[in-house]
């Protein structure tokens, strides 16, 4: 599957691009975690979300959106 990966902040640095196209062959969130941390080895330390339809979305379900954005860790209150 083609992916649309947007990345923001420190994610966007360590990957050195706002957003790139991809062939996916997982499934999961999880899945592209694991595939985008073997392209960015740094990814494996930062607590990263992983959003569909503008919603961050559980690591284990299913990527049925052709579009993906990855979140940095953030704080706030």
């Amino acid at each position: 599957m083609e992916l649309q990966i947007k990345y923001y902040g420190m994610l966007a640095e360590i990957s050195q691009c706002d957003e790139e196209l991809l062939n996916f062959d997982g499934t999961t969130g999880a899945d592209l975690l694991h595939f985008l941390i073997q392209k960015y080895p740094s990814f494996a330390t930062k607590d990263i979300k992983v959003a569909q339809y503008n919603q961050i979305m559980d690591l284990g379900n299913k990527i049925t959106s052709s579009e993906i954005a990855l979140l940095p860790p953030f704080s706030g209150g």
